[in-house]
């Protein structure tokens, strides 16, 4: 399995770990949706950023 994959995958159990934390505390369920969409565009973000090779350019 790629780094890629499991990053995102760490990633996806951590925003389930907060979206269960914000529901108990009794946060409405839009912020919470709310919430989880940004932290996956961060998530794909970073996973991107820290996985992807670094081109190496000839001169």
């Amino acid at each position: 399995m790629s780094s890629f994959v499991l990053y995102l995958i760490g990633f996806a159990i951590l925003i389930g770990g907060i979206a269960w934390a914000l529901v108990e505390a009794g946060v409405p369920h839009l912020y919470i949706i709310i919430a989880s969409v940004i932290l996956t565009g961060i998530g794909i973000l970073k996973a991107v950023s820290h996985t992807r090779t670094k081109d190496i350019s000839r001169n």
